[in-house]
């Protein structure tokens, strides 16, 4: 499975609309909110992540411009 920060977008608004839906109310309404903290937590956890990955490519990128040999963790390699 290969997702992408735009899947990720789209996620977010499926259930901004789930959520915006007037006819929504009582446990059903609860259900939601509930789902939508859950994926508004892993949300958080996947932008903390791409910027992370972001901030170590600008180092490497800056490193580079001054000739300076940085080795990024495999997990940090773009």
């Amino acid at each position: 499975m290969k997702n992408t920060l735009g899947d990720l977008n789209n996620h977010l608004f499926a259930e901004l609309e789930r959520l915006s839906d007037e006819d929504l109310k009582g446990s059903a309404l609860q259900e939601e909110l509930d789902r939508a903290k859950g994926v508004a937590t892993i949300a958080n956890k996947i932008i903390a992540n791409g910027n992370l990955i972001l901030n170590a490519q600008k180092l490497t990128n800056n490193a580079n411009n001054t000739n300076i040999d940085i080795t990024l963790p495999k997990m940090l390699e773009g």
